[in-house]
């Protein structure tokens, strides 16, 4: 489990093919400094396994499923990501619960940069809709963030200077794809709704 607040950002450093996954090799800065093997940290969202340590590098497994369901798929050397150890027990929760298990892909449609804040609308898909609300939660590439407004398929996020600074968002341009998990609790509402409503499949 994680909060959504990113403690860094890293850099791949080494992308290897390892069929039918990858394993990916991250500078990861101060977030290397208590790491052991087997921890999970969240990659830009996704929660992954640390199975090898050299001193500011971990190695990370990506297998089939998460690369064809996540942006890791499109990581090369050089791409920074971001990154975030699991909650402990008695840590503040300064965002919201983040899970590291992605909902879908999102993209970014709209930039609307007003110095020094951003605003940002992200297309998303159909059936992520109604687990998305106005001023509810959600992680865009591992980072929980406010939602402004919402409709069928796309949200708006206002992103303050220091989001901008220390996450992969300052530096995304129109087109891109980004990770979206929405809020956990969003899912247990619908899935009671759908239960009372005798919608189960």
């Amino acid at each position: 489990m994680f909060t959504g607040l990113v403690e860094t950002m890293g850099t791949i450093a080494a992308v290897t093919d390892q069929p039918p996954g990858r394993r990916l090799t991250v500078d990861a800065g101060l977030v290397a400094q208590d790491a052991a093997i087997g921890d999970s940290i969240c990659v830009n969202g996704c929660c992954l396994t640390v199975v090898a340590i050299d001193g500011p590098r971990l190695d990370f497994e990506a297998g089939e499923e998460t690369l064809s369901r996540t942006n890791l798929g499109s990581l090369q050397v050089g791409s920074s990501v971001n990154l975030e150890r699991s909650l402990a027990a008695g840590d503040r929760l300064g965002g919201h619960y983040v899970t590291g298990h992605i909902d879908g892909l999102g993209r970014l449609l709209e930039r609307r940069d007003d110095p020094p804040w951003a605003h940002l609308r992200f297309g998303m898909p159909a059936r992520l809709a109604s687990q998305v609300a106005s001023k509810g939660s959600i992680a865009i590439d591992g980072i929980s963030l406010t939602v402004v407004d919402v409709d069928d398929d796309s949200f708006t996020v206002a992103l303050i200077p220091h989001t901008l600074e220390v996450t992969t968002l300052g530096k995304r341009t129109v087109g891109d794809e980004v990770n979206l998990e929405t809020d956990l609790l969003a899912k247990y509402v619908q899935r009671s709704l759908q239960s009372t409503s005798g919608t189960i499949s």
